[in-house]
């Protein structure tokens, strides 16, 4: 393993904030995570953990040491008539593993196609697109225990999913390094089409016939179309959760904005969307400077250039401040 010192992270993270972190290393293997994670030099200077940075906001230069996962690896560990176990490294890129699926006609992350970040950042952000999370195909994981080395498996229940939420942005943030996903995918797939422009897409473009690969094609050519290319302009794409009130309070702001968007919840709640909420409160497109507020989707905060990291958190609390004044 390379220590590097003062490492410069505008290229490490997608919204291109130039600030620097004191160490840096690369693991690459499984024996290269537990040195670091046992030693105690580091574990006094503390230890952060960065897969492929498109989930951070780098507000300041990181002190102590910083791990780059960088573990490799696709490959099915168990199948049966219905399902195929694939698991992946938590260093492969997320998108790299659903065309590994896609190619192979297995189904499940068809609908999660194009997201950025890394398979590590897949149950810790409980990512989700177009009807689909990532708790609907998670079968498993294994985390090494910061400390003590130990690894541990963590199944969907220990994982405590919620949206956008997990165990391990909660009561065990920073207490493990997470080294592999397992995700159960169908050999037979259920198509998930009803979310979103899906629907619309795949009639544009005369798909009659669902299979994977024209589900995953519609939807990188729609998310392509509506969110930047975090190597073009830096951003971190959705950066603001859908909030969820209860339908009571839903009808009260249908009754001002009869156009609110929102989506009704088993349990009785409303689901908004956010980008709708930020649109109304007049921020969609708006700029100042090289930081703003994207054109053609209000939930993406966007770096033009040399934005700090302050910068984009300021604007981010400017809209939650007008959105909860407003709503």
């Amino acid at each position: 393993m390379k220590f590097i010192q003062q490492q410069p992270l505008q290229q490490l993270n997608t919204f291109g904030i130039a600030t620097t972190a004191a160490n840096y290393v690369k693991v690459t293997s499984l024996s290269d995570v537990q040195t670091i994670v046992t030693d105690r030099y580091w574990l006094s200077e503390g230890i952060k953990v960065i897969g492929g940075g498109s989930k951070i906001l780098l507000t300041q230069p990181l002190d102590g040491l910083l791990v780059h996962n960088q573990l490799k690896g696709i490959n099915v560990v168990a199948e049966d008539e219905q399902f195929v176990y694939l698991k992946a490294a938590a260093g492969e890129q997320w998108h790299d593993v659903v065309m590994y699926a896609v190619a192979n006609n297995w189904g499940g992350i068809e609908n999660l196609s194009l997201i950025p970040g890394c398979v590590g950042a897949s149950p810790m952000q409980t990512i989700g697109a177009y009807g689909i999370e990532i708790k609907d195909v998670f079968h498993a994981l294994e985390a090494i225990a910061i400390g003590s080395g130990e690894m541990i498996t963590f199944s969907q229940q220990d994982c405590q999913f919620a949206y956008r939420e997990s165990v391990f942005k909660r009561a065990l943030k920073g207490q493990y390094v997470i080294v592999s996903v397992t995700y159960q995918l169908r050999k037979q797939p259920i198509f998930n089409t009803s979310y979103g422009a899906i629907e619309q897409e795949l009639a544009r473009a005369g798909i009659t016939n669902l299979t994977v690969k024209a589900i995953s094609d519609a939807v990188i050519r729609i998310r392509t179309s509506k969110l930047p290319n975090p190597s073009a302009i830096g951003n971190a794409g959705s950066f603001f959760k859908n909030p969820t009130i209860s339908a009571s309070s839903f009808a009260q702001l249908q009754a001002t904005y009869p156009e609110i968007v929102g989506y009704h919840l088993p349990q009785g709640d409303v689901k908004l969307a956010a980008g709708w909420l930020i649109e109304k409160a007049g921020f969609k497109g708006w700029r100042s400077g090289d930081v703003g507020c994207h054109s053609k989707q209000a939930l993406v905060l966007v770096n033009y250039g040399n934005a700090s990291g302050s910068d984009v958190w300021a604007l981010a609390t400017n809209i939650i401040d007008k959105v909860q004044a407003m709503f």
